[in-house]
């Protein structure tokens, strides 16, 4: 056999083990990405409520701007992920979530809470929240070498649970004085570069979701 006629039946090879589905090909589905929820719950600390500027400048608002879907900010400033975990069910989950955005993570390193708690309380999130019917997105607050060591934690879990994940989002912002509000907090335009980030990574999984997914120009 020439070698033009080998190369031919490995590539034809690969094919057939893409579409029989082993797992060297497959892509990695989203869980619950058929969720019939109807809200987009923005969940997190100061990140997410909006410290530092006015309420309609929050990530959230800026993400309900770009988004045809009722967007619920449920961010509490200086939130740790112990204590969300204790307001899980009266602020997300019974409020008919049909994808639930993840925030947390820098006050647990600020009190110095351990990596692996912190890491563990945020797989018990996805896990009920995804028990619940809906998507889960983790997003990752880390930026360059700063909490760096969350990173692969929050890839992993979002990886094994069939989460969405949104890397980095502060990465830019944190060193930028023009896109902060004080030396930690995004202004308005730090806030609106976080929701186009993470629109980036969530809206695949809603376009398909038609007419009321329709991305907003």
């Amino acid at each position: 056999m020439s070698r033009k006629n080998k190369i031919l039946v490995l590539v034809i090879a690969l094919l057939g083990y893409c579409v029989f589905g082993l797992s060297a090909c497959e892509k990695k589905e989203i869980k619950n990405v058929s969720s019939n929820g109807k809200n987009i719950i923005c969940f997190g600390d100061s990140i997410t409520y909006g410290y530092g500027v006015t309420s309609d400048e929050a990530y959230p608002v800026h993400l309900s701007k770009m988004i045809n879907f009722s967007v619920i900010n449920a961010g509490i400033d200086g939130d740790t992920t112990t204590e969300a975990l204790k307001r899980l069910d009266s602020d997300v989950l019974s409020r008919n979530p049909l994808l639930v955005i993840i925030e947390f993570g820098g006050n647990d390193f600020l009190r110095k809470v351990s990596p692996e708690l912190t890491v563990n309380n945020i797989k018990q999130m996805v896990e009920r929240i995804q028990e619940k019917g809906a998507m889960v997105a983790i997003v990752d607050v880390s930026a360059g070498m700063l909490m760096k060591e969350y990173r692969p934690a929050y890839f992993k879990i979002a990886k094994d649970n069939g989460a969405i994940f949104v890397p980095s989002i502060m990465s830019g912002i944190i060193t930028n004085p023009s896109m902060k509000s004080d030396f930690l907090h995004p202004n308005g335009n730090g806030y609106k570069l976080i929701a186009q980030r993470i629109l980036k990574k969530i809206s695949p999984y809603l376009n398909h979701r038609q007419p009321s997914t329709d991305i907003k120009s």
